[in-house]
């Protein structure tokens, strides 16, 4: 029912649509959805958008849930307080103990925890009707978890072994002949240090970027078949195939909006996992 609703919701909303203009003529989406007119603030450093907006609820929502679930934490949980304590395990268990270790999986646990929830409260909201469209479909969301995965591997890296030792570990892999280090040590510093973090951000913001783009021409293309062509004919019945994608792409974007998640918080705690090995 929810595929449905937010089907309609992306056809009948004609301002969410770029693929049909006055002309009555098909024109695909592009990277214009990602870059709405200001709605407040234009013109200063607090300028917002329907994309801040959306951003800005998704994180009032997450948090309130989550406040909503556990105000009043007791020993014998109730309903919302068991769900959220569910969610939570499934952070601690199938990503940070399977990865860290008991016992570093509860230290980084208020990071990977945050990490996940924030990442999907930002990724569902590209398949909430009225929403339509990813908070971290904008490069800036995915680099800041990103940059916060960074800090925390480094961090965690240096913490354990101190610095000297930590970049040693990282960058001179033991039992490789000396010479293979004038190839190995720059490639090591790229792959950890520069790419990691980017790789990161792309994987996350690409994502979520075609997933929108595909949504929006799978359903304004239906607008178009359905509302906007002039004299189709049975050209017109094509409308029924693109809503038929159109709703098999949302139930996909919405694993993927979990999936996407799930990934960048188990790849946080691979890379703080290596850094806190004794070796690379």
């Amino acid at each position: 029912m929810a595929l449905l609703v937010n089907a309609v919701n992306l056809v009948t909303n004609v301002s969410v649509l770029t693929a049909a203009d006055d002309d009555g003529g098909f024109h695909a989406p592009t990277l214009a959805e990602f870059f709405p007119p200001a709605i407040f603030f234009e013109g200063t450093w607090f300028e917002m958008n329907r994309i801040v907006l959306v951003r800005m609820l998704a994180v009032l929502v997450m948090l309130f849930l989550f406040w909503l679930a556990l105000r009043r934490g007791t020993r014998v949980p109730g309903r919302g307080q068991s769900v959220a304590e569910i969610a939570i395990d499934f952070v601690k268990t199938q990503i940070g103990d399977q990865v860290l270790g008991l016992k570093d999986s509860k230290r980084f646990l208020p990071l990977l925890a945050g990490m996940f929830f924030g990442i999907l409260a930002m990724n569902i909201t590209g398949v909430i009707p009225g929403l339509n469209i990813a908070g971290s479909s904008i490069f800036i969301v995915p680099a800041t978890f990103a940059l916060a995965a960074y800090i925390a591997f480094v961090y965690a890296g240096i913490k354990q072994h101190g610095g000297w030792k930590y970049f040693k570990n990282q960058l001179f892999l033991p039992g490789v002949p000396w010479p293979i280090y004038i190839i190995l040590t720059p490639v090591e510093l790229l792959n950890i240090f520069i790419v990691r973090p980017i790789s990161l951000s792309l994987r996350l913001l690409l994502n979520m970027m075609v997933g929108h783009i595909l949504l929006v021409l799978c359903f304004s293309a239906t607008h178009f078949f359905f509302v906007t062509g002039q004299d189709l004919g049975l050209f017109s019945l094509f409308g029924a195939a693109t809503l038929i994608g159109g709703i098999a792409m949302t139930g996909i974007e919405l694993v993927v909006a979990i999936l996407q998640a799930y990934i960048f918080t188990l790849l946080t705690a691979v890379y703080i996992q290596q850094s806190v090995a004794d070796e690379h």
